[in-house]
Parts: C-alpha cells; structure tokens; sequence
C-alpha cells in the first residue's frame, strides 16, 4: 500500500497573513465596489437596477462624453510612456550596464531617485518650474537661445496633458531603467562570450543578442507601464487639480471616479455611478493585463533560459 504524502500545514500557516491582509484591502473592497455598481437610489430608496448605472454611463451623453474624454486622455497617457520612458530606459540601461562605463553606480541613482519622491512634490516642483510668471524655464531656455519656445504647457489644452506624461515619464524612466538593467546582467556571459567569438560586438550585440533575450522583461514593463497609468490620478490632481484642467484637457479616468464619487464644488458625490466608474476601469485594465498574459507572454517564453 502505498504511503501518504504527508499534508503540509506549514505552507497554510505562513500564507494565511499575507492571504488575509490581501483579502481585507484588495478583494473585500473590489467586491464591494463591484456590488455598489448595480445599485442606485430609486426615489431615495437604494434599489437593484443591474446594468443600468453602465447604460447610463456609455448612452447618456452628459456622462459619456465625460468618460470617453477621459478614457481617451488615459489612452495618450499610456502611449506617451510606452514610446518614450519604455524606450529611454532600455537605452540608459544597456549604457549603463557597458562595463567601461566610468561612475555607472552614480548615474544610475541619480536616475533613480525621482521615483521614491511623492507626487506632491514632483507635481508642485514642476508647476514652479513651469510658471511663465515665476519658472525658471523661461530662463533657462532663453540662456541657450531657445526663449522663442517656451509657451504655458500646462496652461493649454493642446500640451497639457503630453507635458504631464513627460513629466511622469521623468519620474519614473528609473524603474524601466533598473528592471532592463537586471535584466541584461542576467544574461549568462557564454552567449556574450559566443558572440564575440563571431564578431558580434558592440551595438550589433546589443540588438541581435541582448533585445531578443530581454523581451519577456520588456513585456512585463509594458503591462506594469499600462496598468499603472490607467490607475493614474496622484499627478494630475496635485499639479491640475480635481477638474483637471484646462477645461477637462488633462482629465483622466482616475480624477473624473473621483469628482464623480466624492463630488467637488457644485457636483454632488454619486457613490453608484463612482463605482460603475471604477468596475469600468477594472473591466478595461482586466482586458489589457489578459492580452499580455494569453496572447503575448505566450510567445515570449522562448526567449527565456
């Protein structure tokens, strides 16, 4: 007769906190927001009305204007930082792990320390710098000759929002930068080695030995980049406020939840609506981070060792 495997109780016991703690601030309240969305007060009553609160939101053209506005501006956002910080941080990360490379420790804490800095600092940093009546932007542009370019970015529909993404990109290029940076040190030397022996040395290395063996990283980036930027809100309210302005230019999905949810000024806060809002970017970040794990992960795997 064949023995028993003997049952682990261990593995439960050292999982259960975490398990819990994740349970009560993760699961608990995405349930309760999921349930708050089928609700609303009918007559003053809280009444069952299933979808309706999502009709409202996509058909009604007082809110769906608002909303695809915002998920629209949410959409540049993401774009602005997968074609800009994405790209720079692999660029400072395989500059960075060149060993000839003098002072590399330094230039990479350097890049890395705006990340740790809150949100409020960095947004109220920037509108200081930015000030056509106070900036020093005007300045420094008028030093190298440049004072012909400067206009109020953040102060007009048209550049508000791209000069927020850059700004965000700034903040965060570092942590692209480091995981690319691991990434290319854990790339064992034979290969490098074999590539050199062929004479594949330099930038030719780079994109036909390292890019290849880097991709399943640079996807998890990419997801890490799309779902952190369609949770985004921190900067936008600090440096623009909850109307995000101007005139909604800057608005995303995370400040219209907020106004809607809470209220702000004149508008009544409306928890049904603020939470079809917020099932809405659950349902839209699912879809995304289900791309990559089905259609894209899929395929990257065989890059790995």
């Amino acid at each position: 007769m064949a023995e028993r495997k003997p049952i682990r109780w261990h593995i439960a016991v050292f999982l259960a906190p975490a398990v819990a703690v994740y349970t009560a601030i993760m699961i608990v309240p995405l349930f309760a927001t999921l349930n708050l969305s089928l609700f609303n007060l009918v007559d003053g009553v809280k009444s069952f009305v299933g979808l309706d609160n999502f009709r409202t939101l996509f058909g009604d053209p007082r809110w769906s204007a608002s909303f695809w506005n915002a998920l629209g501006n949410n959409a540049w956002f993401f774009v602005v930082h997968m074609l800009v910080q994405n790209p720079i941080g692999v660029a400072l990360a395989a500059l960075l792990s060149s060993p000839r490379l003098r002072m590399a420790a330094f230039y990479r804490t350097a890049i890395f320390i705006p990340t740790i800095l809150s949100f409020v600092i960095v947004g109220f940093v920037w509108k200081l710098i930015l000030s056509p009546i106070w900036g020093i932007a005007p300045g420094m542009l008028d030093a190298v000759g440049l004072k012909a370019l400067f206009a109020p970015w953040l102060g007009k529909e048209a550049y508000a929002l791209t000069t927020l993404a850059l700004i965000s990109v700034w903040q965060f290029v570092g942590i692209p930068m480091m995981l690319i940076y691991a990434a290319l040190l854990s790339i064992p030397d034979e290969v490098l080695e074999a590539a050199e022996m062929d004479g594949v040395t330099g930038a030719s290395q780079f994109w036909k030995i390292k890019l290849p063996l880097i991709l399943p990283s640079i996807g998890i980036i990419s997801i890490l980049t799309f779902v952190g930027n369609f949770n985004a809100f921190d900067l936008i309210y600090v440096s623009q406020g909850a109307l995000a302005g101007p005139n909604y230019a800057t608005d995303i999905l995370g400040t219209f939840l907020y106004r809607t949810f809470f209220g702000f000024q004149l508008q009544l806060g409306d928890p049904h609506m603020g939470a079809s809002i917020a099932t809405a970017m659950f349902l839209i970040i699912l879809a995304g981070v289900s791309v990559y794990l089905f259609a894209i992960q899929t395929r990257l795997r065989r890059y790995q060792f």
